[in-house]
């Protein structure tokens, strides 16, 4: 039988939202059980601890289920308070961490995606957003190892998946994004970010994903052009 304090994951192995939730455990040094979830025929278990977005991933702590990816982020951080803190101290700094990791997710992350999955004029469009995003945040992160200053913080954990997810998506949809030499920056804090061990032994295998985008690629640009608002 768990204890009270035992932790729980509910994920999925190609989620760039429930890996984000495994680094900032695993950084923190936290012990968990990781149950995978089926997210195309969804658990009992799963619907009943995430009855509002039916989506992993699900944190569960004391016997309490905690939802969506960054407010699981802040969580961990909140209850685990050893070393490293994934959150600045500062206010005004963690808020800008939080504004970034929205503009991340809402600007770049949609776009990429988006471009990934359509054709023409579509994909033209959502390529050249998500290049303009990645132009605010190469901006951000000039100078530093780290978004989080010298080591991996709340900003890195919650824009990894630019280092490993958006390169598969790229091939899946034969574009570009992340230039290396339009963007030397954010290239160089990518490869400092997988290079970490704690992020290179947790990354879902590249051969495994390829396959699964392309079928994911599939299956979205046969929706209507627009079904990405952005």
């Amino acid at each position: 039988m768990a204890s009270e304090d035992s932790v729980k994951l509910l994920g999925f192995w190609a989620s760039q939202f429930s890996m984000r939730v495994e680094w900032a455990l695993k950084l923190k040094g936290v012990d968990y059980e990781y149950v995978e979830e089926d997210i195309f025929n969804k658990s009992s278990l799963l619907l009943e601890l995430n009855p509002v977005h039916k989506k992993v991933p699900v944190l569960v702590h004391r016997q309490k289920a905690i939802s969506e990816s960054y407010v699981i982020l802040e969580y961990i951080d909140e209850t685990w308070k050893q070393s490293p803190l994934l959150l600045p101290q500062d206010p005004h700094e963690r808020a800008k961490a939080r504004f970034w990791a929205r503009f991340g997710e809402e600007k770049l992350l949609l776009a990429s995606a988006g471009a990934m999955c359509s054709l023409g004029e579509e994909k033209e469009r959502l390529l050249k957003l998500a290049i303009e995003a990645m132009e605010k945040i190469e901006e951000e992160i000039k100078g530093k190892e780290f978004f989080g200053g010298e080591s991996i913080g709340y900003l890195d954990i919650a824009l990894g998946w630019i280092s490993y997810w958006l390169p598969v998506w790229e091939e899946v949809g034969s574009i570009q994004i992340l230039d290396p030499l339009t963007f030397p920056a954010t290239t160089s804090w990518a490869k400092n970010f997988l290079n970490h061990p704690i992020i290179k032994d947790n990354l879902p295998p590249r051969q495994k994903m390829i396959p699964y985008f392309h079928e994911r690629s599939k299956f979205f640009s046969s929706l209507p052009p627009g079904w990405i608002k952005i």
